[in-house]
């Protein structure tokens, strides 16, 4: 892709139809990744797709946490996805950012977490789901475990049931969607990685590329992405989604957007680029 190669550098805004192109389409929809991997709770509760159980009510906590912890293990344990390796050789050898909106681990099974601002949470985590401590803990040994003891079947054991090392009350997933997201220290830390990068290279040929952002939450990464774009001189951007075309007036002869499936986008950018096309 040309505008990568031009740029001095790049910010990537990384969201949701990202993952669903490579196969993480199970949230939204009845579809069959969401019967690979929540199979038994779809045909005994009827959901249609993995958000529509996270906002059930659950009578049962056991039966709940089962859910739960199947919605992180599948983030957790898949693989990275294609379309981000090849949106890694895209950046290959290019000084770049990755702010995501995205809580599924895939940015963080690629790069330190210097180089990654993960807004909206991370499915490796818990926090107090009364929000009683600024505090954040491992979520991947408990997930296992709770994995491991729920089998074949769909509840885990009660006395399994994460609590808080603080208040004892119930632990929650740090992620924002539920309504009780913990903005304490961790959330901070994200915000200033994103902050320090774009100040730091805003007078350089910056690069805003957006890939897959929806219209439940355009104000994390589409708006500023637009609104830096206009206010840094040299900076560009490049919004890619399968569904939306939105470019403000005031961007055209800025930037562009590509309403494509992202995932081909970035494989056909990537052969172009192993083969040489550098105008692509």
């Amino acid at each position: 892709m040309r505008e990568i190669r031009d740029a001095d550098c790049v910010v990537v805004g990384g969201a949701s139809g990202l993952s669903a192109a490579g196969g993480g389409d199970f949230y939204y929809e009845d579809n069959a990744s969401f019967r690979k991997y929540f199979g038994k709770f779809a045909e005994k509760y009827h959901f249609k797709g993995a958000f529509d159980g996270m906002f059930r009510q659950w009578d049962d906590r056991a039966a709940f946490w089962a859910y739960l912890a199947t919605f992180l293990h599948t983030t957790q344990t898949a693989p990275v996805r294609q379309p981000y390796l090849d949106l890694d050789a895209l950046l290959r050898g290019k000084d770049f950012f990755i702010l995501t909106t995205n809580q599924d681990t895939q940015f963080v099974k690629l790069y330190p977490e210097d180089k990654v601002a993960e807004i909206q949470g991370d499915h490796r985590f818990f926090q107090c789901a009364a929000c009683c401590t600024d505090d954040t803990w491992d979520a991947v040994k408990p997930v296992e475990e709770m994995i491991a003891a729920m089998g074949e079947g769909t509840a885990i054991p009660a006395d399994m049931i994460p609590r808080c090392p603080h208040c004892g009350g119930e632990a929650f997933p740090w992620m924002r969607g539920y309504g009780n997201f913990l903005q304490g220290k961790k959330y901070e830390e994200q915000y200033e990685k994103i902050s320090r990068y774009v100040l730091a290279h805003k007078e350089e040929k910056m690069l805003f590329l957006e890939l897959g952002v929806g219209r439940i939450t355009p104000m994390f990464i589409q708006e500023p992405f637009w609104n830096l774009t206009l206010r840094f001189p040299r900076a560009r951007y490049i919004g890619i989604n399968d569904t939306y075309d939105f470019l403000p007036k005031q961007l055209e002869d800025k930037g562009m957007t590509i309403v494509a499936d992202i995932g081909k986008v970035l494989r056909d950018a990537r052969a172009a680029m192993e083969n040489g096309e550098g105008n692509v």
